[in-house]
């Protein structure tokens, strides 16, 4: 598996990292708000300096579905950042994964296995150069954030997956920032039906210009929802939660999500929004999440689309790294 790079003899034997699922967007904020959730995929690689091989297993969430291969997106970003570094790829990789996050899911899977590849590259990185197993805070979570936003191309899913929390993102010139948003526990009810709805596809729905009172409208309503989450004001969370630019034009893609949504509401929901581009939705309330939870997954099985729901508490944790 080398790559004709600086090589090591691989002092570093085995690593864990887990990572968050996160629930980008938050309605209004587009593609400038995300939040950690406390379900979690764990990656644990084991290098190794006998014969070549690369061995991936997948467990729960994905497991006969994702690729089983080079071609995972975590080995892909593990082998792409060490080539990026100019170091060979250990001559034996074996990469387990143990996932909860539901993937093609809008809860962030893709952005657990960008951080988990990255994360992976700088632990071997660091071991290689030190000659001994890195230690888990020599691993610069802010050069790994920015190199996640890099390929993810925006950062509101990869910031809490890296840092936790409920986080604002935003750039200052070509200089990418993040600012953390203290807020009380919280629980949701995330609700996600199986339906292949991709990224790509949730971009193409969006227009190519937006009027101006739609810019308006989301810029005050994403303060708001920020303010209320801080604050647990649940009557301005009901008022902020809105969005203009990207729900309306996304939900009518998804069978049954105006109608999951509208359930939610009538079992007591303070307010519910797409999690991140979709499918999934995520609903916010202080009591009653099972049953709300439930009303969505019926409201799916109306348009013949099956579902499941998760209650999750926001995750203040972001990415959790062991290495040996």
């Amino acid at each position: 598996m080398g790559s004709g790079g600086r090589s090591g003899s691989w002092p570093l034997r085995r690593v864990v990292v887990e990572a968050p699922a996160t629930v980008a967007n938050l309605g209004p904020g587009f593609d400038s708000m995300g939040m950690a959730l406390d379900l979690w995929n764990r990656f644990e690689l084991t290098v190794e300096d006998g014969p070549p091989c690369l061995d991936v297993t997948i467990e729960g969430e994905g497991a006969g579905e994702l690729p089983a291969d080079g071609t995972h997106l975590t080995v892909e970003t593990l082998l792409g950042a060490l080539r990026a570094h100019g170091i060979d790829a250990p001559p034996a990789v074996r990469l387990a994964c143990r996932n909860g996050v539901p993937s093609a899911s809008g809860l962030g899977s893709s952005s657990t296995a960008i951080v988990a590849g990255l994360v992976l590259a700088e632990a071997v990185r660091l071991s290689s150069d030190a000659g001994r197993p890195a230690r888990a805070h020599e691993i610069d979570l802010e050069h790994v954030l920015s190199e996640a936003v890099e390929l993810e191309g925006h950062g509101d899913n990869v910031t809490p997956a890296v840092l936790g929390g409920l986080q604002v993102v935003y750039t200052r010139g070509a200089e990418y920032r993040s600012r953390a948003i203290p807020m009380p526990p919280t629980r949701v009810v995330a609700c996600v039906p199986r339906y292949r709805y991709l990224t790509s596809q949730a971009r193409a729905a969006l227009p190519k210009t937006i009027p101006h009172s739609d810019a308006v409208f989301n810029i005050g309503h994403a303060m708001l929802v920020i303010e209320a989450l801080r604050n647990r004001d649940d009557d301005l969370l009901a008022d902020a939660l809105h969005d203009r630019l990207h729900e309306r034009y996304r939900l009518p893609s998804i069978p049954g999500a105006e109608a999951a949504r509208a359930a939610a509401y009538a079992e007591g929901a303070i307010a519910v929004c797409l999690a991140g581009a979709g499918p999934g939705l995520v609903a916010f309330s202080r009591i009653g999440h099972d049953a709300i939870g439930l009303a969505m997954v019926a409201a799916f099985a109306e348009a013949g689309l099956t579902a499941r729901h998760w209650v999750l508490p926001v995750s203040g944790a972001g990415v959790r790294i062991t290495v040996e």
